[in-house]
């Protein structure tokens, strides 16, 4: 009997571990839609035929996808607020790095600004729609988060310093080891399906920025953007991005708590 006791308990263990990992990658999925959608459409584009220019077609769709979301309800008018933020800082980004030759966009297109596209915004904004669905579809919790007094600027320092290494000294090692150190102690909680999980802070930024790296690479490939060394043929994206990619994946998450910290603090305040 014990023998068959401990067998059914083993079976109902892998069973509810298979359930668990079936809706961690549902949930992993529903996150992703905008980021993969994008990805979907540069090939999809790039393989047929448009009565209009490239860049154009996917900045169109990029909001007509937006407006889907917010109509069915897989984007709050809070959340898109913060994408729309999202944008524009990235945008912001593009127009500098893009002028210091960082990397192009090589084709025409009637919606660009100062040598930029308007979608490529949305690029930086599928990150955060990927932060925000998955901090609302896995019920994230962050533990032992660092305060304010050293969050903010500390984002403000890795954002800045995306524009100011041109001119001075790259901060960008001094600025990963603080990070080591000012999210030692953190994690995020999060529950795929009933058990709740941890992770710790710095671990997630990292699998996030890999993965970020990815699709990076199959951007490129599908003729998104440029980097210099890809001018000739298509080559893959040096390592050493994923380490950038953290950073603006910390900067992007410290923004999205920082403001879901706001919103809980308001709502408590005015109840």
């Amino acid at each position: 009997m014990g023998i068959l006791e401990e067998s059914q308990g083993h079976s109902l263990t892998v069973k509810r571990r298979l359930k668990e990992l079936f809706y961690f990658i549902y949930k992993e999925a529903l996150a992703c839609i905008f980021p993969v959608y994008i990805l979907l459409l540069l090939a999809l584009f790039k393989a047929i035929p448009l009565p209009i220019a490239r860049y154009d077609a996917l900045f169109l769709a990029c909001i007509a996808m937006q407006g889907i979301m917010l109509a069915t309800k897989l984007e709050t008018l809070d959340e898109l607020k913060v994408i729309c933020v999202f944008h524009l800082l990235g945008l912001s980004m593009e127009l500098f790095k893009t002028h210091m030759g960082s990397w192009s966009y090589p084709e025409a297109a009637y919606f660009k600004v100062g040598g930029v596209p308007l979608y490529s915004g949305f690029m930086y904004a599928s990150v955060a729609s990927y932060l925000i669905q998955a901090w609302r579809h896995f019920d994230l919790k962050l533990i032992h988060f660092p305060p304010r007094l050293m969050v903010i600027p500390l984002g403000a320092a890795i954002y800045l310093n995306f524009f100011s290494h041109h001119y001075m000294i790259d901060l960008r090692w001094y600025l990963a080891l603080a990070i080591l150190i000012i999210f030692a102690k953190s994690s995020v909680a999060f529950s795929a399906y009933q058990k709740e999980r941890y992770l710790p802070l710095n671990l997630a930024f990292v699998f996030i920025a890999f993965f970020v790296w990815i699709a990076e690479n199959v951007a490129t490939y599908l003729d998104a953007w440029h980097y210099p060394h890809q001018q000739g043929a298509w080559q893959m994206v040096d390592l050493a991005k994923i380490g950038s990619w953290s950073l603006l994946i910390i900067v992007s998450f410290l923004i999205v708590a920082e403001l879901k910290r706001l919103k809980s603090s308001l709502t408590t305040q005015g109840h």
